[in-house]
This record gives C-alpha cells, sequence and structure tokens, in this order.
C-alpha cells in the first residue's frame, strides 16, 4: 500500500508532495480535511508509528487554545482527539508498504524519497 494522509490547505504538506512528484496514480491520496480518518486508518497508523502520541501535532492552533499542554493526556486522548479533530495529526503521513513516515521534517522527507525512489 501506499497512501499518504495531507491537507491540501497545507502548504508544507503540497510542497513536499511536489517535491516528492506524488500523484494519485502512484499514492492514494487522503485529504483530511475533506475526508475524514476513521478510526480504523488512526488505529492503522498507531499499530505502525507504535504510539497515538507520535502521531499527534502540538503545533496544531487548537493545543493552545484547549490548553492541552496543562493536562495529563494519555493514548486514548491522543486518539480521541486526532479522530475528532484533523488539526491533531502531525502531516504529512505517509504509509509505504508496511512503514510509516510522520511529519514534515528533513529527514523524513528524505527518508521518503529514498523510500520511493
Amino acid at each position: 500500500m501506499r497512501k499518504i494522509y495531507y491537507l491540501a490547505t497545507c502548504s508544507t504538506c503540497i510542497r513536499i508532495i511536489k517535491e516528492l512528484d506524488i500523484t494519485p496514480s502512484n499514492f492514494e491520496m487522503q485529504d483530511i480535511k475533506t475526508q475524514a480518518m476513521t478510526a480504523d486508518q488512526v488505529d492503522e497508523m498507531k499499530v505502525l508509528s507504535g504510539s497515538y502520541e507520535s502521531l499527534f501535532s502540538r503545533r496544531a492552533m487548537k493545543y493552545k487554545s484547549m490548553d492541552l499542554a496543562n493536562q495529563n493526556l494519555t493514548e486514548a486522548d491522543y486518539k480521541r482527539l486526532i479522530i475528532e479533530e484533523y488539526t491533531f495529526l502531525k502531516r504529512p503521513v505517509f504509509i509505504i508498504n508496511d512503514e510509516i513516515f510522520i511529519g514534515n521534517s528533513k529527514k523524513i522527507v528524505e527518508a521518503v524519497k529514498q523510500k520511493i525512489s
């Protein structure tokens, strides 16, 4: 399987997709704003990544507005928040076969580039 979870309105996601020459013909593409993630999809990402926390973005605006930094979040909380609010998914998320690549750091983008070349 080759899949990417991304936001079409995120300039960083779009830049990475263009840089990696990703198209609907070579990747299944899911815009998480227009096509909500299911609990099963989030569970699949968790199995590959090892935790819901590794999928969770602390950069989301709602992270501050909901004062989540001052709460003791559990794995169940991370899962619930990601499913309820797409902005909490650290993105983009690439699933290539049985490997997951989370986020937009140069290291991650380079690892995806190596994997798909």
